[in-house]
């Protein structure tokens, strides 16, 4: 499998998978929740922050989705790694608030991890189609 169609593969699985978890996150926050490693459902009414992180992955996927189908994938690649950031947030998040350590590194660590390889995977693909070839200098005459 050429490294194109891996990297395809790898995007369009997170892609999937981050919009599946955002609507989880909209439409049933209290099923979802404590699979996240937090040690306890938010009080009063916490629960409407839930609904904002299943907003922020929707939006987080449906960026990714666009980039994918759109073919801009050297962009894909960068937004990829930038969006790292957000499962690296939420295992120092869970981390913080005395949570799972198990679900914090397994989960959280782990998501990051394979959308940073992701990432880095589709830029270096682009990186080889990016560059133009240099031509040889001519040989001056004599």
């Amino acid at each position: 499998m050429s490294l194109k169609k891996t990297n395809t593969t790898l995007a369009a699985a997170i892609i999937l998978f981050v919009l599946y978890l955002g609507l989880s996150f909209v439409l049933t926050p209290e099923a979802v929740t404590p699979g996240v490693g937090l040690p306890s459902w938010p009080a009063g009414d916490g629960g409407g922050f839930l609904v904002m992180k299943g907003i922020r992955e929707l939006s987080m996927g449906l960026v990714l989705g666009v980039l994918l189908v759109t073919g801009h994938r050297r962009a894909l690649g960068w937004v990829l790694l930038a969006e790292a950031v957000a499962p690296f947030g939420d295992m120092i998040n869970v981390l913080a608030h005395h949570g799972s350590p198990a679900a914090a590194f397994g989960i959280h660590g782990l998501t990051a991890a394979l959308i940073a390889a992701t990432g880095l995977l589709t830029l270096r693909e682009t990186g080889r189609t990016h560059r133009a070839p240099t031509a040889a200098p001519a040989a001056r005459p004599a």
